[in-house]
């Protein structure tokens, strides 16, 4: 089953997909749909309007994000980045097996209506739906540990025990990378900001991985650079798609500090390694050293530099246990949920949680 297996990671931010067993997912793409008027209804309503992937640049404004904040709320939009993925992964007609990533939100009717969409409508043979976090775990080759998940939509921390969650110690966060894309909009373009704006957006999204940095102390790190002369240090400078260039401020450069003091930027709290140390106190005291020991930091947040060795500083401080903290930080670590859905697809341990059209069927008829 694995050899035709596909997995689709679909997060708020992006979709990655790809062939179990590759290194890396073959496709990345945005998680955008947008809805192109047709002559049959050129007005606002979704109703036989042409749905197509990514953001149109004749109609900007027509986008859209089926997954938000880990929630699924566009479900024709989903079925329809799946549909592309499955289309381009054919052979001879034959449509392959899926494993599908599962968010800790996702309501009890969504699973039914994952396995509608999958079995139903797009004919797949045979499904596992995973969770996502216990994906990352097995992406870092250890089976206990703190996960540390910050993505674009959520940042949400478990710790495992043998390959499990343990029960009520998970902590979900809702600020993450969207929240640092909309403070730098408003911060870079202020009054004009304009999140439907094409320009805008991919001034953000460069600015993001070219130019922000995790400090390691904020105050230090602020003194720093407001001391130096305007126009000194070129790497303050970033020049927008139109040529013209722009000096950003100490705090635009610093804006992934919102994950370590979110209340200088006025986001709900607590910090991320404040939710790492409320999550591992929350578990049996015998347990707390490995866990601490073994902290794995996975999600693009995670790839900022100075974003690891902050974390570890913090952890140190916290002494959560007289057990030394480690960070484990893989180089694909904004993969980790696929590349760990691509090893469960290898492991006959997982074979009793795939289900099969027929299982489906059935299941249906009772």
């Amino acid at each position: 089953m694995a050899a035709r297996t596909v997995i689709i990671d679909h997060g708020s931010g992006f979709l990655k997909a790809g062939t179990a067993g590759w290194n890396e997912p073959q496709m990345v793409f945005p998680n955008i749909v947008n809805y192109l008027p047709c002559k049959e209804n050129p007005g606002p309503s979704y109703a036989r309007r042409r749905v197509s992937l990514g953001i149109d640049i004749c109609h900007p404004d027509t986008f859209s994000y089926p997954i938000e904040r880990g929630r699924i709320l566009n479900w024709e939009g989903v079925q329809y980045l799946w549909s592309f993925v499955l289309e381009n992964h054919k052979r001879e007609h034959e449509v392959p097996s899926v494993i599908i990533t599962e968010t800790p939100l996702r309501e009890p009717a969504d699973r039914k209506k994952m396995l509608e969409i999958l079995f139903e409508l797009l004919h797949v043979p045979s499904v596992l739906l995973a969770d996502q976090l216990q994906m990352s775990l097995y992406a870092s080759g250890l089976l206990t540990g703190v996960v540390v998940d910050s993505g674009y939509g959520l940042t949400r921390v478990q710790p495992f025990h043998q390959g499990r969650p343990l029960p009520a110690s998970g902590k979900t966060l809702e600020f993450a990378g969207q929240d640092l894309s909309t403070y730098l909009l408003k911060s870079l373009f202020k009054e004009d900001c304009d999140r439907r704006s094409l320009f805008q957006l991919e001034t953000v999204a460069i600015t993001q991985m070219n130019k922000c940095y995790v400090p390691q102390n904020l105050g230090e790190a602020l003194d720093f650079r407001e001391r130096q002369k305007s126009g000194l240090d070129e790497s303050n400078t970033y020049q927008l798609p139109d040529g013209s260039r722009v000096e950003l401020t100490p705090m635009q450069r610093v804006a992934p500090e919102m994950f370590f003091s979110p209340q200088v930027f006025e986001q709900p709290g607590p910090s991320i390694p404040r939710a790492i140390v409320e999550s591992v106190e929350s578990c049996e005291i015998s347990l707390r050293p490995l866990l601490v020991s073994h902290v794995m930091a996975c999600g693009g947040n995670t790839l900022y530099p100075g974003f690891t060795k902050r974390l570890f500083g913090e952890l140190m401080g916290d002494r959560v246990s007289s057990t030394k903290a480690t960070v484990w930080a893989g180089s694909n670590r904004n993969f980790s949920v696929w590349l760990g859905a691509s090893v469960v697809a290898h492991l006959s341990t997982y074979q009793s949680e795939w289900m099969s059209r027929e299982e489906y069927g059935e299941h249906r008829r009772m």
